[in-house]
């Protein structure tokens, strides 16, 4: 097992170093890296996931590259535009809805944004449920003008029933991340008519086999995205998207990118080419464990957090 620490290019979804742990098994790598204010029963599917990588592997892809957005954090508009153009994608998902910042702060970067890819490019905003219902409708209405158009809106409110009421008012699909992936019941979503688009995580749901079950019982376009893993962990995503039956959108898994460091060589990490990534057959081997090792503290505070999960799942 190795613990690492990775800085961020950016603050991202609140942290500015990542964190987590790396294991291996018969079939390889796999990586347990719950973010750390979830409890050890929300951990116990991202431990699912790192076994099935280390001890079992993945199911046959269908398809050998996968197209993904780029991601645009919460940053001024000059600095999207250096990420998308840096980024070769044709597609681009923006965070919006920061506590405490402005909504002008989130209209100036979407259209910073569309300038950067063109008309042609497809636009999708994150609010990670960060709007209550009726300032989700009109934020999403000013983002659609501010972007000529949006793919999709991924979870602009919390609940399942905010989501089923937006959707009814606005005009842009919307999509469900959280109520999926933090969902005990995932299919509340589909019976709510609360969403045109999923987003499902290998790591949160529990590994690439039961994201694929969850998949094929929804019913819906199918997004796959990273939940801000090493290249190990993205293996994962990738080893998902790849065995899906029908992929129509662009995935969320040129996150690579927002990590100032890997575990991995620079010719192993998984950083998109021209808006494409490979499908891998099992995960990067972690070359530069030594190099990101976290400091000895955090080490022990993982290797118990794993040992607490395991437990539990007994």
């Amino acid at each position: 097992m190795h613990v690492y620490a990775l800085p961020m290019t950016t603050r991202f979804r609140g942290i500015t170093v990542r964190e987590g742990l790396l294991l291996s098994g018969p079939a390889g790598w796999g990586e347990f890296c719950p973010f750390t204010e979830y409890d050890d029963r929300e951990a116990a599917a991202w431990l699912a996931a790192a076994r099935e990588a280390a001890e079992q592997g993945w199911p046959e892809p269908v398809r050998d590259r996968i197209p993904v957005n780029c991601t645009v954090p919460a940053v001024g508009p000059e600095h999207a535009q250096r990420i998308v153009r840096a980024s070769g994608a044709a597609t681009a998902k923006v965070k919006v809805a920061e506590p405490g910042a402005p909504a002008s702060d989130d209209e100036e970067r979407v259209a910073a944004v569309r300038d950067a890819l063109g008309p042609a490019g497809r636009i999708r905003v994150d609010a990670n449920g960060g709007w209550p219902r009726d300032d989700a409708v009109a934020a999403i209405a000013r983002l659609e003008r501010a972007a000529g158009g949006l793919e999709y809106v991924e979870q602009p409110c919390a609940s399942v029933e905010d989501l089923a009421a937006v959707r009814r008012k606005v005009d842009s699909p919307i999509a469900a991340d959280e109520s999926i992936r933090r969902a005990d019941d995932p299919m509340r979503v589909v019976r709510a008519e609360a969403a045109d688009v999923v987003v499902l995580k290998v790591s949160p749901l529990g590994g690439v086999r039961r994201a694929l079950r969850i998949a094929q019982e929804v019913g819906l376009p199918v997004v796959v995205s990273s939940a801000l893993e090493s290249s190990v962990g993205l293996a994962a995503g990738l080893a998902l998207a790849g065995a899906l039956p029908e992929l129509h959108h662009a995935c969320g898994l040129g996150t690579a990118s927002l990590l100032a460091a890997d575990v991995v060589a620079d010719d192993d990490r998984l950083v998109p080419d021209g808006g494409f990534l490979p499908v891998p057959r099992r995960a990067p081997e972690p070359a530069r464990h030594a190099e990101v090792a976290a400091a000895p503290d955090r080490d022990a505070w993982w290797r118990s957090r794993l040992e607490r999960v395991a437990a539990g799942r007994q």
